[in-house]
C-alpha cells in the first residue's frame, strides 16, 4: 500500500504539503497542487479513511436508514437505496446502510458516534419517532418520505396524494363509478406510513368530487390473502368495476383470481397499479400504472443533502409529480345490465 511519505517523495515535497493538499486546510500553489495530485494518481494512493476523518472531522459517509420490513416491497426500497449510493459516490461519499428497525436509537447512534456526516431516512411515518431527534441535531438530514409535520425538515417524495387523485380521475373518465383500493398490508396503515396514507387520502378526496364510491381493503399480498380480500370486496360491492392496487405482491394474484371468476381485464374490470414500471410491464396483463420514481427520489435526496453539507441547503419539501401510463388493463366501464 502506497504511503503519504512515498507520495511526498515522488512529488518532491514534504509530507505536510501532501496532507494540506488532501485536506484543503492551507493554500497551496497551483503548480505544487498539480504535482502532488499527479503523484497521487500515478502511485494509486488512497488516504486512510480513519486518518482522513480525524484530520478533517469528516467521514465522507452518508448513513441511509432503510428498515427492511416483511410487509414492505423490498425491491423498491433497494432500488432507491442503490440510487442514493450511486449518486452519493459521484460527490465523493460512501453510504452506510442501516437496515434494522431501531427507530430513534439508530439516529442517536449515528449522531453520537461520528459514523457519518449526514443521514437519509426512508420508510417515513406520519408521526415518525425519529423526527424530534433530527430537529435537535446539527447533522444534515433528508427524508425520502413525507411526515405529517415537515417543519424544520427536508423531504423528497413522490406526490402520493396527487397519485391517488390521478388514479381516481382516470377511472372516472372511463365511466367507472364503484372502485376498490387494494392496499398494502394492514401493518403499514397501523404504523401510519406516509406514502400509503397520503395515496388513500388523495384518492378519496378526488373520488368524492367526481362522485365515485370507494372501498379500501388492506391486503397482505400473495394468492391466499388476495383471494379473501377480493371475495370480500365483491360480496360488499358486487358492482365494482375499477381496482387501484398499491401492493406489488397482490398484483399477479388479483389478475389470476379475476380470470378465475370470468371477469376479463379490461372488458369487465379495469386495474391500475401504483408500482415500478417493471412490475407493470411484466404482469400477465400489461398494467396501466403510476410509476415509483426510485431513481429521481434517490438523486434528489442526495443533491439536497450535499447542498446542506456544503452550507447552501435549506429546508424544503420536494414532491415529484406522478405520471400515469395507460396500458392494456384499463378500459371503458361495462354497460349496466
Amino acid at each position: 500500500m502506497v504511503t503519504l511519505a512515498e507520495v511526498a517523495q515522488h512529488a518532491g515535497v514534504s509530507a505536510s504539503t501532501v496532507s494540506y493538499v488532501l485536506s484543503g486546510k492551507r493554500s497551496i500553489s497551483a503548480s505544487t497542487r498539480q504535482r502532488v495530485e499527479q503523484s497521487i494518481q500515478e502511485l494509486g494512493y488512497h488516504p486512510n479513511a480513519g486518518a482522513r476523518a480525524l484530520a478533517s472531522s469528516r467521514s465522507n459517509i452518508i448513513a441511509l436508514m432503510v428498515p427492511l420490513r416483511t410487509d414492505m416491497y423490498v425491491p423498491v426500497m433497494m432500488e432507491i437505496a442503490i440510487a442514493v449510493a450511486t449518486n452519493a459516490r459521484t460527490h465523493g461519499y460512501d453510504v452506510l446502510l442501516l437496515t434494522g428497525e431501531e427507530g430513534p436509537d439508530a439516529v442517536r447512534r449515528v449522531t453520537g458516534s461520528g459514523l457519518a456526516d449526514a443521514m437519509i431516512l426512508m420508510d417515513v411515518e406520519l408521526d415518525d419517532e425519529r423526527l424530534p431527534l433530527l430537529r435537535e441535531t446539527d447533522q444534515p438530514s433528508v427524508l425520502i418520505g413525507l411526515p405529517a409535520d415537515t417543519t424544520g425538515l427536508t423531504c423528497v417524495d413522490l406526490d402520493f396524494g396527487a397519485t391517488g387523485a390521478l388514479c381516481a380521475e382516470h377511472l372516472a373518465l372511463l365511466g367507472h363509478r364503484d372502485i376498490a383500493v387494494i392496499g398494502e398490508a394492514p401493518a403499514v396503515y397501523e404504523r401510519h406510513t406516509g406514502f400509503a396514507e397520503r395515496t388513500l387520502d388523495g384518492l378519496r378526496a378526488r373520488s368524492r368530487e367526481l362522485g365515485l364510491r370507494v372501498l379500501h381493503r388492506p391486503c397482505e399480498g400473495g394468492y391466499a390473502a388476495m383471494a379473501l380480500t377480493l371475495a370480500r370486496i365483491l360480496d360488499e360491492r358486487p358492482g365494482t368495476t375499477g381496482f387501484v392496487v398499491q401492493n406489488e405482491s397482490a398484483v399477479e394474484p388479483l389478475l389470476a383470481l379475476l380470470r378465475q371468476k370470468g371477469r376479463a381485464v379490461p372488458e369487465d374490470v379495469s386495474v391500475i397499479a401504483i408500482c415500478p414500471d417493471q412490475v407493470a410491464t411484466q404482469s400477465s396483463v400489461r398494467l396501466t400504472s403510476v410509476a415509483i420514481p426510485a431513481q429521481d427520489m434517490g438523486r434528489h435526496a442526495v443533491e439536497h443533502l450535499i447542498a446542506k453539507l456544503e452550507g447552501r441547503g435549506k429546508d424544503e419539501v420536494v414532491l415529484i409529480a406522478p405520471e400515469l401510463t395507460v396500458r392494456a388493463s384499463t378500459g371503458p366501464a361495462p354497460a349496466a345490465p
